[in-house]
């Protein structure tokens, strides 16, 4: 049995605590198998008791107001998560704590319909893995999205769906019937074709034709769907933007969009460790290429800046998308969802005349 991989072998101290651990390890007859097996944890899950489901964002370089995420931390592991230092919150740390304590909120369900019942809601897109991945490996078993899923199609609510596992073609069903009635987007983010380097930068993700094969039945079924590049990291994959591109357009992509590398507070160090360990030839290249886009830092967390960065490397991968997006005919949105539609089935004619 191969030892599972983490995207992160870190565990940074949590910058809300005043106290953090560290390993001793000048004890000499500690073996390499015992200090081996302290990376090798396993996967818990662990109840959230959330009173609400639905976040609203209010910043102004994302293009949605709500989103729902039935799940804190990701298996996924992606080694460049932007939500890493999420986890913090919750008093673990950001780097192997966010990919093996995942918790699950398993009345998300009856929370989003709670959401939806209330007085006030006026019907826009909601958008599932606003922060981490709702198709994550934890979902093949709790299926608290496709419940989410459920409640949405009831009530006729359009959703937006942001994904790197394939397993969102496992609710084609549900997918299908939104589609009919024009209420939903569902985007797959694919960051490289190369199957080794997605095993080493996203260890627990559909590989790359996983991914590209569910474009394309998405696609087949209907369903608008669109092709994520994120993130681009410069020096690593932004070579790999043309190619891309040409596989997710082949796959019956309708649209394509882009995120810059994002390294917000802890995620920096997990990142950077990730390098090292898993990309050292190319660790002084890259980190010297993100920090070109970053005027002279490793982020930069202005408003519209941090999607897209500045400087002569960030304007050449934005002028290169833009290029081949346009090239294979991903440069258009997806068809505006229909808000209009959306009905409460708990509602009776004399409560409606009460709203």
């Amino acid at each position: 049995m191969q030892p599972m991989r983490h995207g992160s072998e870190l565990d940074p101290p949590n910058r809300f605590e005043s106290v953090r651990r560290e390993l001793e390890l000048e004890q000499l007859e500690w073996d390499q198998e015992h200090l081996a097996s302290h990376d090798r944890r396993e996967i818990e899950y662990l109840p959230d008791d959330s009173k609400s489901i639905v976040s609203e964002n209010k910043s102004p370089d994302i293009p949605f107001r709500y989103s729902v995420n039935p799940y804190r931390g990701c298996v996924h592991g992606c080694s460049y998560c932007y939500a890493r230092n999420t986890h913090e919150f919750l008093g673990f740390n950001a780097g192997l704590d966010f990919e093996t304590k995942i918790m699950v909120k398993h009345k998300a369900p009856q929370l989003l319909e709670t959401f939806l019942n209330r007085k006030s809601y006026q019907p826009e897109t909601i958008s599932f893995s606003g922060v981490t991945d709702c198709y994550q490996p934890a979902e093949r078993q709790f299926r608290l999205t496709r419940q989410c899923l459920e409640v949405a199609l009831r009530y006729q609510q359009p959703v937006g769906i942001v994904s790197k596992n394939a397993l969102v073609v496992r609710d084609l069903d549900l997918l299908q019937l939104l589609a009919a009635q024009n209420l939903v987007h569902v985007y797959l983010s694919i960051t490289t074709l190369q199957p080794e380097l997605a095993r080493a930068m996203e260890p627990r993700t559909s590989i790359p034709t996983a991914r590209l094969r569910a474009v394309r039945m998405l696609a087949e079924a209907g369903v608008p769907v669109g092709v994520m590049v994120a993130p681009v990291i410069p020096g690593l994959n932004d070579s790999e933007i043309p190619a891309i591109l040409d596989q997710a357009r082949q796959a019956g992509a309708a649209t394509a969009n882009f995120i810059l590398l994002r390294l917000p507070l802890t995620v920096e160090p997990v990142f950077r460790e990730w390098l090292q360990r898993t990309q050292p030839e190319k660790q002084e290249l890259i980190e010297a290429r993100v920090r070109q886009t970053r005027d002279g830092s490793m982020y930069d967390s202005q408003w519209n800046q941090r999607m897209r960065g500045s400087g002569t490397i960030a304007e050449q991968i934005k002028q290169m998308f833009q290029l081949f997006a346009k090239k294979h005919g991903l440069d258009k949105p997806l068809p505006q969802v229909d808000s209009s539609r959306f009905q409460n089935p708990n509602a009776g004619p004399q409560q409606m005349n009460l709203f």
